[in-house]
């Protein structure tokens, strides 16, 4: 299987496991898919949840999870794949996110849950602010729906910093979590042209790659599932693929047990598509929790601070705690986001067995 060449890193083979947040992909699932050779990544949001003080101070001990973290992911890689994070823009502390990754050696940057505007210019700062060579300044990638929204990013991004992204990611409507589609597009994702927006964001990017005299890579998610679907992505011209949901039933995933089961029980009836306190829809699985807030909205008792754009006293429930509780354990009680093929999840593997059923000839 090719390469994957993202700026001047090279992961051997073309696999991105896609950021889960809270807490389902941190230093031990990034670090076994670096380790593969693959690219191994991490989500910053609320990283330190289980960090002494964390109710106290979720801000510092999530930087000062975010450092541990990749440490860690990048120690057990031992030199190969790439190990990186996914930063929500939505995230109040997105800014921050991103200058702590860029100060630990992160090789590639994320961002999605909104539009990363300003993304290369945080880059920048952190790269003098931190005096880090260009060989190690990490790659960095929008995470787009639709060419509409990956022509307005190369547009602004040339415009603005006279630079362009490292790399694209594309996610799909069968992806997992926070979807950049309406509620609506999502209740029938077959009348979605997938395949044609990926087409047209490939050709779009032609005339930045030409300016630029530099390739920019294409990563195809949502819904990739096995080589199969690999070998489609690849067929309409992609340069990688980006898979999160398999990636949970692992053993080296950061999750708990009980939420690895969760995705193994799962049947695909029991995906729906709710509505996050981020203001966008996501795909998660139907349980007690989510019965209950369609009906009533839960109490919010503590605000974590997480979401720039989040009223307590207006939003259905508290995402960080919801996402918090799922992980831990409580897969009934708290939010377990998913992708649409979850239901064809039927035992855990270890990365290794992974990445060696999804790379077979």
């Amino acid at each position: 299987m090719r390469e994957l060449k993202l700026k001047n890193k090279i992961a051997s083979i073309p696999i991105i496991q896609g950021g889960m947040g809270v807490g389902v992909s941190r230093c031990q699932l990034a670090g076994a898919v670096a380790k593969e050779g693959g690219v191994g990544i991490i989500s910053t949001a609320q990283i330190g949840y289980d960090e002494e003080g964390f109710s106290q101070n979720e801000s510092q001990c999530n930087l000062h999870a975010i450092d541990a973290h990749i440490k860690k992911a990048k120690e057990t890689a031992n030199g190969n794949g790439l190990v990186g994070v996914n930063v929500m823009v939505a995230l109040k502390h997105y800014k921050e996110h991103v200058i702590q990754a860029v100060q630990s050696g992160a090789d590639v940057v994320i961002c999605g849950a909104g539009v990363p505007t300003d993304l290369p210019a945080i880059i920048q700062q952190a790269a003098a602010q931190f005096h880090i060579p260009a060989e190690n300044i990490p790659a960095i990638s929008p995470i787009v729906s639709s060419e509409k929204a990956a022509r307005v990013i190369l547009k602004m991004w040339d415009k603005k910093y006279n630079t362009t992204p490292d790399f694209i990611v594309i996610e799909g409507p069968k992806a997992g979590g926070h979807l950049g589609y309406s509620k609506d597009q999502l209740t029938n994702i077959d009348a979605i042209p997938y395949e044609e927006e990926i087409k047209k964001i490939i050709a779009c990017k032609g005339e930045y790659e030409e300016k630029y005299s530099k390739s920019i890579p294409v990563i195809v998610g949502g819904g990739i599932f096995d080589k199969r679907d690999i070998d489609w992505a690849f067929g309409l011209g992609a340069d990688g693929v980006q898979i999160a949901s398999r990636f949970v039933a692992t053993y080296e995933c950061d999750a708990s047990e009980a939420y690895k089961q969760a995705y193994i029980q799962a049947k695909t009836e029991d995906v729906q598509i709710v509505q996050s306190p981020v203001g966008m829809p996501g795909r998660a699985l139907h349980n007690s929790f989510i019965q209950q807030v369609e009906t009533s909205p839960k109490k919010i008792t503590k605000c974590y601070q997480c979401l720039k754009h989040c009223n307590p006293a207006q939003v259905p429930y508290c995402i960080t705690k919801a996402l918090i509780d799922a992980v831990k354990g409580d897969v009934e009680g708290g939010l377990v986001f998913c992708g649409s093929n979850v239901g064809r999840i039927d035992c855990i593997l270890s990365v290794h067995d992974l990445m060696k059923e999804l790379t077979a000839d």
